[in-house]
This record gives structure tokens, C-alpha cells and sequence, in this order.
């Protein structure tokens, strides 16, 4: 391909090679990353309910057997300890997130998360020996830094490389190692609970170095994005990586279509809005009329939006705090066992989603999804301020029961929907030139309301301050009502179409009407880049200098 011009096609249905098993090897080993956030995720809830763990970072002695409920009561983390220690992680992947976008442009996908493994092992040095409440916080800060790095460019990665029939099916495996993530966190933590040495938590921290290996030397063998290098303009090692992703020959006609195509694409991204300097590649990303669906204001906005309403659905409410809120309802004897029924059924439930994102489209999974948990979460905040309080012996245990069902119903929705589905939407709705900083952005904005919400949940729940006790799942339905409505008017359906098809349809149609878009064109035979193309430019070009080199006549 070196030294030639590069050909595409008009043909919409050749702009991509078939779907080979190297490319599903190489998703699934790139959605391992997911673990990183899970395992972060779940391990802290259940530490902050250990009573070595209390015992140590607050200095209380532990409740003797004749204790009273005040004093049992009293034996827990202070609302603002667990504030910070949760929210602290959220920080720093929030920054991290946003730094990434930079760097996966200047040193490459692969690269970026090659240097999040190493952050992120840093910061579990200063957690896993930590003894007090200082270098806790500043491990899980320079920890989390790491995971915003992995947690961005992952999806950039998989979006960029994966096939476009699949797509949607090999990014959700990116929230499925998110939920194995959470249930290895959980099974750890309950191993460790009732050990009465810095075990109990310095356990559960150390786990995590072995994932950082796994994907940190996995990654030297994997290529690096083809999209990648057509934005630097290193189109022979654009051609060479884009082989290697489809396991095809660099003369294929399929490589050269799609490198075309992408090519092309990008071209034309650029002469519509050029990039001049480092801060115009920032503000481009908010250039444009906020109510086009093609601009990219809109574009930012609505991947921002996405990872916001995703957060807002109070998932992590549950993953975070489920242990203490458990314990605080006082109506269920083992909160451990039941936060760990709780992530097992998020883990089973999220492989459905490999086949429902493909079969029924991201849109609809997200007005059904929220919809349905709109309805499970009401249920849950009614029966526990209802039928389903603390009264003692007089408990009624079948409401109890009945609120963890549908808990668990709630979680199902959310881990087959909304769960997976925003991350394949936020690396497919951006293009090329901004990709990177937009992927940024949008899980930036995960991580800030993820830390929002870890913030603020404890005063919510803590006896001393709201108390909201079950009112707080009316509070989330309620929050899901408005991430239904979001969805209808501003989420596109992306199923089946390539990255460069997505940016076309875009600018075509709203999203109300873009499940019925079908592509009509290629941006190569837009740009001139087809076959047909370069014999139409050469016979025009052989035409001009035939007519040059004929004398006129003069007509007497």
C-alpha cells in the first residue's frame, strides 16, 4: 500500500471485512479493563463494613455481647469517612478520564492504557499498606487517576477496533468484566470479614495488582487502532494494524475499502471543522448549534448526558452502600450475603445484553430499561416505608423479602439496558477528530456523578442526617423517569452501522426517526476516493489536455 494512492468503494455494504474470531479475541481480552472498575468499585463497600476495618480507622473498641443498640449503632465509619473514601476514587478517575483523551492522541490507545496499569499499581501500593486515613485517600486518589485512564480508552479502543455487526455486542462485554469485577470483589471481602487483622482489608486491596498485570502485558501483543494512525496520518501503519484487527492480508480490497472509508471520513471531518491548535481540538468538541443532532456540542452534550443518566439510576447506591444500608434497615440478618446475591444477579444478567443491544437496538433497551426500573425502584421505596419497616419480632419478613426481589429485578434491568448500552453508544457517537477527547469527557462525567453520588448518599441514609431509609428508591425511580425522557428525544440508534456510517446518519435525521435510517453512500466515493472516481478524475484530466494540445479553428 506504500506509495500508492489508497481506492475505496461507493458500495456501502463492503466498507468492512467479515467477522473473524481473532477480532472477538481481541474485544474480550480488551473488556477485561472493565474489571478494574468493578473490583474498585465493589471491594471499598464491604471494608467500610468490617469491624477490624471500623475498629482501626476510628479507634472504637468493638461492642461487647451485653452492648446496647446505641452503642451497636454507634460502631460504624462516620458519614464523612465514608463520603471521602468513596468519593475519593471518583476523583481521581474523573481527572484521570480527561487527561486520557490527550494522551491516547499523542502516544496511542494501547499506550494509554499500558500507563493507567502502572498508575493504577501505584496507588495500590499506598492502599495495600495503608494503616491510616491519609495514604488510604491519596492510594485510592492516584489509584483512580489510573482507572479513569483504563476506564476512557478502553472503550475508545474496542469501539475503534471491533467489527460493526458486533460492536454493540463486544463493548457490553466491557460492563460484563465490570460486574465479574464487583461479584470477585464481593466474594473476596465476605472470605475476609471476620479475620481480626489488617488482612481483612489489605487482602481484598492486593487482589487488584493481578489484574493490572494481566491486561498491562496482554496489551503488547495486541495492535494498536487503526483510527489512531489515520489521525496522526501513518496511513501504511494504519493499513498494517487494520489487517491485523480483521485478519486479512494488507492488499485485501476489504482493508483498502475500509481505510478508505475511515480516511475519507476523516478528511471530511476536517474540512468541516479544521483543527489548528492544541485548544481548538478542546473546543471543538463544543462547536456547533445545540440543536443539530450532527454538532458537536450536541454530540458532547449527549455522551456527557448518557454516563450522567446512567449514574442517576442509583445503581452504584446499591454496589457502594448496599452493606451499610442493609444493616440500617435492621430487617435482614446477613447484609453481607445479600449485597452478594445482589452482584451475582447483575453478573448473570449482563451476558443477555450481548444478544438484545444487536437484536432489538440501543435505543429501545434504554426507553424499556429505564421503564422498567422506574417501576421496580417505586415498588421498593413504597413497600419499605409501608408494609416493609423495622418493628421488631413483628417484622413482616415476606416485605422484606419482597423488596430484595425486586432490588434484584431493578439491577436485571439496569445490567441488560442502561448498564452496557451507554458505554457502546459513548465510543460510537463521536467522530474521528474528536473521538478521543469526547470519550474522555463522556466517562469523566461517570465519574463525577459516580463521586456525586458516593458523596452524598451517606448523609442521605445516616440516622444523624436524612435518614431517608427506602424513601431514597423513590428518590432514584424518579431520577430514571428522567433518563427515559432523555433517551426518547436524544439518543440515536446506532445498531449495525459502522463509525462512519453513525456520523453520516447524524447529520441526516434526528434521533426520533433514526431507526428507519439506511445507508446510501460512502464518504470515499463522496471524496473522490472510489474507483470510479480516479478513472472519471483521469479521463477528465486526459480530456482537458487533449482539447488543449487541438488547435481552435476560427469560424470564417
Amino acid at each position: 500500500m506504500a506509495g500508492g494512492a489508497i481506492v475505496g468503494t461507493a458500495d456501502t455494504s463492503r466498507i468492512e471485512a467479515p467477522v473473524t474470531m481473532k477480532a472477538y479475541l481481541m474485544c474480550a481480552f480488551a473488556a477485561f479493563g472493565g474489571i478494574f472498575f468493578g473490583y474498585d468499585t465493589g471491594w471499598m463497600g464491604g471494608i467500610m463494613g468490617m469491624k477490624y476495618y471500623i475498629r482501626q480507622y476510628t479507634g472504637l473498641p468493638y461492642p461487647g455481647p451485653d452492648a446496647t443498640t446505641a452503642e451497636k449503632d454507634a460502631f460504624v465509619l462516620p458519614g464523612w469517612q465514608q463520603s471521602l473514601l468513596t468519593g475519593i476514587l471518583s476523583c481521581g478517575t474523573f481527572f484521570g478520564a480527561i487527561i486520557a483523551g490527550d494522551i491516547a492522541d499523542r502516544i496511542g490507545r494501547r499506550w494509554t492504557i499500558i500507563a493507567g496499569c502502572v498508575t493504577f499499581s501505584v496507588g495500590c501500593i499506598l492502599e495495600t499498606a495503608s494503616v491510616t486515613l491519609a495514604v488510604m485517600v491519596v492510594g485510592r486518589l492516584i489509584a483512580g487517576a489510573g482507572v479513569g485512564f483504563i476506564s476512557a480508552i478502553i472503550i475508545l479502543y474496542m469501539s475503534e477496533i471491533a467489527p460493526k455487526k458486533v460492536r454493540g455486542a463486544l463493548v457490553s462485554g466491557y460492563q460484563f468484566c465490570i460486574t465479574i469485577g464487583i461479584l470477585m470483589a464481593n466474594c473476596v471481602v465476605y472470605a475476609t470479614q471476620n479475620r481480626d487483622d489488617t488482612g481483612s482489608y489489605r487482602i481484598p486491596v492486593a487482589v487488584q495488582f493481578l489484574w493490572a498485570i494481566i491486561l498491562g502485558l496482554g496489551l503488547f501483543f495486541l495492535p494498536e487502532s487503526p483510527r489512531y494512525f489515520v489521525k496522526k496520518g501513518k496511513l501504511d501503519l494504519a493499513a498494517k494494524a487494520l489487517a491485523s484487527v480483521r485478519g486479512q492480508p494488507m492488499d485485501s480490497e476489504y482493508i483498502q475499502d475500509e481505510l478508505a472509508e475511515i480516511i475519507a471520513n476523516h478528511e471530511y471531518e476536517l474540512s468541516v471543522i479544521p483543527q489548528t491548535n492544541y485548544l481548538a481540538q478542546w473546543t471543538t468538541c463544543f462547536h456547533g448549534s445545540i440543536s443539530k443532532p450532527n454538532s458537536n456540542i450536541r454530540r458532547t452534550l449527549l455522551g456527557i448526558g448518557l454516563q450522567m443518566m446512567q449514574q442517576l439510576t442509583g445503581i452504584n447506591f446499591i454496589f457502594y452502600y448496599g452493606v451499610v444500608f442493609f444493616k440500617s434497615l435492621n430487617t435482614i440478618s446477613n447484609p453481607f450475603l445479600i449485597s452478594l446475591i445482589t452482584t451475582l444477579v447483575n453478573v448473570l444478567s449482563t451476558p443477555l445484553s450481548f444478544w438484545i443491544v444487536e437484536r432489538f437496538g440501543r435505543r429501545n433497551l434504554l426507553l424499556v430499561g429505564g421503564t422498567g426500573m422506574v417501576i421496580a425502584q417505586y415498588i421498593v421505596g413504597i413497600v419499605g416505608v409501608t408494609v416493609g419497616q423495622d418493628k421488631g419480632p413483628d417484622t413482616n419478613k415476606s416485605a422484606v423479602s419482597s423488596m430484595i426481589a425486586f432490588i434484584c429485578l431493578n439491577i436485571t434491568f439496569f445490567a441488560t439496558t442502561w448498564g452496557p448500552v451507554a458505554w457502546v453508544l459513548v465510543g460510537e457517537v463521536f467522530p474521528l477528530p474528536i473521538r478521543s477527547r469526547g470519550v474522555g469527557l463522556s466517562t469523566a462525567s461517570n465519574w463525577f456523578w459516580n463521586c456525586i453520588i458516593a458523596i452524598i448518599t451517606p448523609y442521605l441514609v445516616d440516622k444523624q442526617y436524612a435518614d431517608l431509609k427506602s424513601y431514597i428508591f423513590i428518590m432514584w425511580g424518579s431520577l430514571c423517569i428522567i433518563s427515559v425522557l432523555f433517551a426518547y428525544f436524544l439518543v440515536p440508534e446506532t445498531k449495525g452501522l459502522s463509525l462512519e456510517q453513525i456520523d453520516r446518519m447524524m447529520e441526516e435525521v434526528n434521533p426520533r426517526n433514526s431507526r428507519s435510517w439506511v445507508p446510501h453512500s460512502t464518504f470515499a466515493a463522496d471524496m473522490g476516493m472510489t474507483k470510479v472516481s480516479a478513472i472519471e478524475k483521469n479521463s477528465s484530466t486526459e480530456e482537458v489536455e487533449t482539447q488543449a494540445a487541438v488547435p481552435s479553428k476560427e469560424i470564417v
